[in-house]
C-alpha cells in the first residue's frame, strides 16, 4: 500500500459455500479483567494511534477460539464525541478484493470458468489496443496482479481530481466499470502479462465484470448470495449505483486528502460515490463481520481444497507493496516477528483497515481507523496496524494463539 494516488481511491491495498458460520454478536463482550489484560498491548496501540499518531479514532476486534474482545480509543464523531462501537460500519477499501476473488474461485469450483480463461474470452474486445491483448491475460493474472494492466488509480485523472482539495468536489463523480477500464487502457501496459507484479485496481474491476458476465447478475448480488447471507454478515454489503451513504450505524470518516503533513487540515469525507471502487474497493462492513469472513475463509469453509490452495499460493511483490508481505489471489500473507498471519487490508479516503489471522483461522484481529494519516514517526496507519498485530500475536505475555 504505497502512499500514492491509488490510496486515495481504493486501497489500494494500499485481493461454493461448504458451511455457514454463526452470526457475530456481542455475547462474548461481557467484562473480563483477565481477558482485557491479554489484549492490553493492542489497547495500548489503539490509545497511541490517537494520542501520538493524531487519528480521530481507532478500534479493533479480536477473535481467539470462542472468545471475542473489542477495544477502541478516540471518537467516532468529532462533533458529538461518541465512542467507536463494535456495530460501526466503515468502507473497507481493497478488502473488497478478497470477496471478489472468493466468488471467482467458487465459480471455478463449479466449473463455470477456469482461472486460465482469458479476459478476451469473457469480455471480448474490452482489453485491446495500445499494447494490450486480452487474449494473453488470464483471470488468474488479474487476481494476483501479474496482468500488467495499468492501474486507473495511478493516472493523471486520478491525480488531478482525487488528491488534495479537488477530491472534495470529485468524490461524488460517477463512473461505470467500463469507464474505469478505459481510463487505465489509455496508458500502455506496465509489463507483459505474467512477467512482473504491480498492484492494479483495474484488475479487480475486470474481475467484477467477469463475475457479472458469468452469472448474469451483479457482483453485489453474488457476494450476498454466496458469502454475506450464508455467513450472516448483516452489516456487510457492496453498495449499488451511486449511493454515497453508509447505511446503518457508523461514525464519520476524516481525510487529509492524501496530502501528508502533521499540520495538514483534514475533512469529513464520510459520504462519497462508491462507483470508483467497483470490484476493487467499494464494500462496507464492520470489524466483527470481517473477522467472521476471514475466519471462515482461512478455515476452508468457503472454498474447496483445490481453490483454497490456489488462493493461498503467493507471489513476492519484491518491494513493490507492503513490507514483509506476499500476495495470493485477493489475500496476503504478512510476516511478523513471531510468524506469519494471513488476511487483507484496505485503504480509502477516511478509512483504513486490516484483518489478519493465523492460518487455521482460530485467532483473528480486525482493526480500523477513521482517518487516513498517521502523524509523527508512524508509517501511515499501516504502522499502527503492524504494531497491533505484533502486540496481539507476538507479545510473550499473551496466552492467545500465535502464528505458526
Amino acid at each position: 500500500m504505497k502512499t500514492t494516488v491509488r490510496t486515495a481511491v481504493t486501497a489500494l491495498l494500499t485481493g461454493a459455500l461448504l458451511a455457514a458460520a454463526p452470526a457475530a454478536g456481542a455475547a462474548d463482550r461481557t467484562p473480563d479483567r483477565d481477558h482485557d489484560r491479554r489484549h492490553a498491548g493492542v489497547q495500548s496501540v489503539l490509545d497511541r494511534a490517537v494520542s501520538e499518531a493524531g487519528l480521530p479514532g481507532a478500534m479493533a476486534e479480536v477473535r481467539d477460539g470462542d472468545s471475542t474482545w473489542f477495544g477502541q480509543a478516540g471518537t467516532a464523531d468529532l462533533d458529538t464525541g461518541r465512542k467507536l462501537a463494535p456495530q460501526d460500519r466503515f468502507r473497507i477499501g481493497s478488502t473488497t478484493k478478497t470477496f471478489v476473488a472468493t466468488v471467482l474461485l467458487q465459480l471455478e469450483a463449479e466449473h463455470r470458468l477456469s482461472l486460465d480463461d482469458s479476459v478476451e474470452h469473457w469480455l471480448p474486445g474490452l482489453v485491446d489496443g495500445n499494447g494490450y491483448e486480452g487474449s494473453r491475460i488470464t483471470i488468474r493474472q488479474l487476481l494476483d496482479h501479474t496482468s500488467g494492466i495499468h492501474n486507473f488509480a495511478r493516472t493523471k485523472l486520478a491525480a488531478d481530481d482525487f488528491v488534495g482539495v479537488p477530491f472534495l468536489q470529485h468524490r461524488f463523480d460517477s463512473f461505470t466499470p467500463r469507464q474505469l477500464v478505459e481510463i487505465a487502457l489509455a496508458y500502455e501496459p506496465t509489463f507483459a502479462p505474467g512477467t512482473g507484479w504491480e498492484y492494479s485496481d483495474t484488475n479487480y474491476v475486470l474481475a467484477g465484470m467477469i463475475v457479472e458476465r458469468v452469472t448474469g447478475s451483479s457482483t453485489a448480488q453474488q457476494i450476498a448470495q454466496r458469502i454475506t447471507t450464508p455467513l450472516h454478515l448483516k452489516s456487510t454489503y457492496e453498495p449499488t449505483g451511486d449511493d454515497p451513504r453508509i447505511h446503518g450505524p457508523h461514525g464519520r470518516a476524516y481525510s487529509k486528502l492524501m496530502v501528508p503533513g502533521d499540520t495538514t487540515p483534514f475533512y469529513d469525507v464520510t459520504e462519497q460515490n462508491p462507483s470508483l471502487g467497483f470490484g476493487s474497493g467499494d464494500m462496507i462492513s464492520t470489524n466483527g463481520d470481517l473477522a467472521t469472513f476471514f475466519r471462515a475463509l482461512l478455515q476452508g469453509r468457503l472454498l474447496p481444497p483445490a481453490q483454497q490452495q490456489e488462493m493461498l499460493t503467493t507471489l513476492d511483490p519484491r518491494g513493490g507493496w507492503i513490507p514483509n508481505t506476499r500476495y495470493g489471489l485477493g489475500i496476503a500473507s504478512l510476516d511478523l516477528s513471531c510468524g506469519t498471519v494471513w488476511g487483507m487490508g484496505g485503504a480509502i479516503d477516511g478509512s483504513w483497515s486490516y484483518t489478519f489471522g493465523t492460518r487455521d483461522g482460530r485467532h483473528v484481529l480486525s482493526t480500523e481507523v477513521n482517518g487516513d494519516w498517521a502523524n509523527g514517526t508512524w508509517a501511515w496507519p499501516i504502522g499502527v496496524f503492524t504494531a497491533e498485530l505484533e502486540a496481539e500475536f507476538c507479545t510473550p505475555t499473551t496466552t492467545a494463539t500465535t502464528p505458526s
